[in-house]
């Protein structure tokens, strides 16, 4: 059975690790060959995103790679933001969080009020607006998905919502490190908390955190939107209980829903790696040996989280349909373009806010 599993989901896994590997490739080549620098102003993320789009629409995948590619953007994924965490230290985590968190609140808060007002000025749904709502400020197609049985949301509904927010999120994920870096002046805490903050898809947070690092030299950045972003992600536990009791109120039916199917199970594991890299800094450190061991599997850990990270975005890219996107209606899209910028904007203000008058990042 396992091997039989193995099979199918082999040649999806493949192509993305092939996509992943010629992507660095092609960074090589474009920062060593031709500009003559020690790293291309392209980051390896950024070239399989694009190049999966470009070669995922110019020849449409067979359907054998599609459970491989759907199999990496899901697990993989999620295994490379686990193994972020050896990154961190504990006392990291904390201040991360401490300081993400009223920025996701206003944030939330915004978008919600503001989504709401625009979806009864354009008359859609309830049903959509509560969709494009909690995808925007919350966590992309994973909270529209777990939104979705809440409200009673047909299947249309549902796949213009996740169009929305995969071409909102891609067009932030590719504008905004560049964007932050000339902003926040190479703040690695402010950037990182834009980031993550301001993105949709916990996918489209790593891949810009990883640009930006790899483009800018700030693994900080990198961790801060991480942080930032599994922080908001947890907000699922409070917001879908909330929208069911919205929007069930005065009905005679109630929606069913599990706190352990709506809460991001991953998010556990990136505290446990950072756990483990703190148990393991105190055991090998200054121990022989054990020492240089400790600081390999670290090295390692760290590789085959951006590996799997790349991977991810390359089976994202090959997976985009550029013609679903465009057949879909124009209205859904106004209030999600509508909700990305003003999760951007209201992202700056109160990090200016926060940060000027109340100094509260140092």
């Amino acid at each position: 059975m396992l091997i039989e599993k193995i099979k199918v989901l082999a040649p999806g896994v493949i192509l993305a690790l092939i996509f992943c590997l010629f992507s660095q490739g092609i960074n090589n080549l474009i920062g060593i060959e031709i500009f003559g620098t020690e790293k291309s102003p392209i980051s390896t993320v950024l070239i399989a995103i694009l190049l999966g789009i470009f070669l995922g629409n110019a020849f449409t995948p067979r359907p054998g790679f599609m459970v491989g590619l759907d199999f990496t953007q899901s697990y993989i994924l999620k295994l490379g933001i686990i193994f972020l965490g050896i990154r961190l230290s504990f006392e990291e985590l904390i201040r991360f969080g401490s300081i993400a968190i009223p920025i996701i609140l206003i944030c939330i808060a915004s978008v919600l009020i503001l989504v709401k007002l625009i979806a009864n000025r354009l008359k859609i749904s309830s049903k959509m607006s509560y969709l494009i709502a909690i995808g925007t400020s919350v966590c992309g197609a994973t909270a529209i998905v777990a939104t979705a049985p809440v409200v009673q949301a047909r299947k249309t509904e549902v796949a213009y919502a996740i169009a929305n927010i995969t071409l909102f999120g891609i067009i932030a994920m590719l504008l905004y490190p560049y964007f932050a870096n000339y902003y926040f002046e190479n703040d690695p805490i402010l950037t990182g908390l834009f980031l993550g903050t301001s993105i949709h898809e916990t996918s489209q947070v790593a891949a810009a955190g990883l640009i930006y690092d790899q483009q800018f030299n700030s693994p900080e950045t990198l961790d801060v939107a991480t942080v930032t972003k599994l922080i908001r992600n947890t907000f699922l536990v409070i917001l879908i209980p909330l929208f069911a009791l919205l929007y069930n109120r005065g009905q005679n039916h109630g929606s069913k829903y599990s706190l352990s199917g709506i809460f991001p199970i991953f998010v556990i594991g990136f505290i446990g790696m950072i756990f483990l890299r703190n148990i393991g800094d105190q055991v090998f450190y200054n121990n022989g040996d054990s020492t240089k061991q400790w600081i390999f599997f670290i090295e390692v850990i760290q590789i085959l989280a951006t590996t799997f990270l790349t991977m991810a975005m390359a089976a994202v890219g090959l997976s985009i349909n550029l013609s679903e996107l465009r057949d879909m209606g124009y209205k859904p899209f106004v209030v999600g373009f509508i909700s990305a910028v003003t999760v951007g904007i209201v992202c700056i203000i109160s990090i200016h806010i926060l940060n000027t008058y109340f100094n509260f990042f140092n």
